[in-house]
């Protein structure tokens, strides 16, 4: 099993193929297997790569790190052992907002171009903001149902990230990756999506493409729309037949958007 050591951490990561490095960064509470379509289905024609971060799937479950600004970090040394640069980041969910904690800590030297996947600037609703998933009352009982019954919310909340009921195969994916973040690590990243991007986001200087499922029960269009708003000359892309995880749902489609991007500057 492929490991790197990123700060402390041993970190499980995938490798595909040559080229033009696409690395990828998956949700809070996933692994990087919601983006095995990518990882093979790219790989023809680029580099794909994906790690999952500390606490999450195969790497280690370390007692210490569970902030942004440390998942930032580890992706900088996750690319500095890896000799990566120019690179096309893509971050969905929580994976996003890792990006963007990166480009406030390290800048965009690194990168070519992003591509975030339904996240919003913040997902914690707020005087003078029109959005977020979460009120604090919403936070509070989600931690509370992770201490009580974990794997009953991560079950329930399969239908929740999707637009249609999952295959077993799919279904049974999610749960896995789902049932491998230890609670406590869960209730630490769920407290940590109380920050706020938006001060960042018109601080982005590379080619953005803002991906969004248009049946969304977790957010609005709108509220991921209004990424492609705040970054400059953003690119904006709506996904009719997805929920939350657009890589899974729509993989095809998704690669094949990804694939125009990338060629559109490269």
């Amino acid at each position: 099993m492929p490991v790197i050591q990123c700060n402390g951490a041993d970190l499980y990561y995938e490798d595909h193929g040559a080229g033009q490095p696409i690395v990828f960064l998956h949700g809070g509470g996933d692994g990087l297997r919601y983006f095995e379509p990518q990882l093979t289905g790219l790989s023809n024609e680029y580099r794909t790569i994906a790690f999952d971060f500390r606490g999450h799937g195969r790497s280690e479950k370390t007692d210490l790190g569970h902030t942004l600004p440390q998942y930032a970090q580890d992706l900088r040394a996750f690319l500095d052992q890896l000799n990566l640069d120019n690179i096309v980041l893509v971050g969905w969910s929580m994976g996003a907002i890792v990006s963007w904690e990166y480009i406030d800590q390290f800048g965009t030297d690194r990168l070519l171009a992003l591509i975030d996947v339904d996240m919003e600037p913040s997902p914690l609703q707020r005087e003078g903001y029109d959005y977020g998933s979460y009120t604090v009352e919403g936070l509070r009982e989600t931690l509370a149902r992770i201490q009580t019954n974990p794997l009953d919310l991560t079950d329930q909340s399969i239908d929740a990230l999707l637009k249609d009921s999952p295959s077993w195969e799919l279904r049974t994916m999610m749960f896995d990756e789902g049932s491998r973040t230890p609670p406590p690590i869960q209730g630490a990243m769920l407290l940590e999506l109380t920050r706020d991007y938006r001060d960042v986001l018109p601080e982005i200087d590379v080619p953005t493409l803002v991906c969004a499922g248009a049946d969304e029960t977790w957010r609005s269009v709108a509220s991921v729309e209004y990424v492609a708003e705040l970054i400059p000359d953003a690119q904006f892309e709506r996904f009719e037949e997805s929920g939350h995880c657009i890589t899974v749902e729509e993989p095809e489609r998704f690669n094949h958007i990804v694939s125009d991007f990338v060629e559109s500057f490269g």
